[in-house]
């Protein structure tokens, strides 16, 4: 089977906004403060804005994105090659309204305007059981802090995962925060075929139940 021709730099350009990613040697000096983020600068105008937390292969970011033309969406995601894949197949369907950067979601946050986001997506995390590997951890009091701060008043924060435990843990920490309150949770139920990632799918091919949760500012 042939590859797939691989898009130029300059056609992914559009989508891929510049930040400092952890591995690079430089990280600690570049990321000492939030780089401030200004929405109308970044997408060119003043639309309601979503942001995805770890969107992998980009099946969700591309697929609401395409649907909802009048939104803006922001991807966080800190594996490079998933975002040049998202970043290609956003070029090759020619959706505009879309922005991804790579670096850590944790530090990027910092950066985010206070009440200013529509939605945050936080969809099949990693849960980091072992003990050595909690400071890789995305859904910490403090992440949950972030998210309360830059969802807008009757803003919503979107969560997913099919790890039983690991949502119970989610939900609860999220039932902690001030600014939060539990809307929804769907234990197993299932989602729109037009809003699943890869994940997702996959999982719900093997059989898995999947959690989803949604809690509003």
């Amino acid at each position: 089977m042939a590859r797939a021709r691989r898009l130029p730099m300059t056609e992914l350009a559009p989508y891929l906004v510049a930040a400092p990613h952890p591995r690079s040697p430089r990280w600690r000096e570049l990321a000492k403060a939030p780089w401030p983020l200004d929405w109308s600068t970044l997408f060119g105008n003043d639309r309601p804005v979503e942001i995805e937390v770890g969107f992998g292969k980009g099946m969700f970011l591309v697929q609401a994105a395409r649907a909802r033309p009048t939104v803006n969406f922001l991807g966080i995601e800190i594996e490079r090659p998933y975002v040049l894949l998202t970043a290609a197949r956003l070029s090759k369907e020619q959706i505009p309204n879309v922005r991804l950067v790579c670096t850590d979601a944790r530090w990027l946050l910092g950066g985010v305007p206070a009440d200013s986001v529509h939605a945050m997506h936080i969809y099949f995390t990693d849960p980091w059981w072992k003990k050595r590997h909690r400071k890789r951890k995305l859904l910490t009091a403090e992440f949950a802090g972030q998210c309360g701060r830059v969802l807008m008043p009757g803003g919503a924060l979107y969560f997913v995962t099919d790890v039983s435990e690991y949502f119970s843990e989610t939900c609860e920490l999220l039932a902690r925060q001030e600014l939060l309150r539990r809307a929804e949770v769907l234990g197993s139920s299932a989602g729109d075929e037009a809003g699943m990632t890869h994940f997702e799918r996959k999982y719900r091919t093997e059989g898995r139940a999947i959690h989803r949760a949604r809690f509003v500012k």
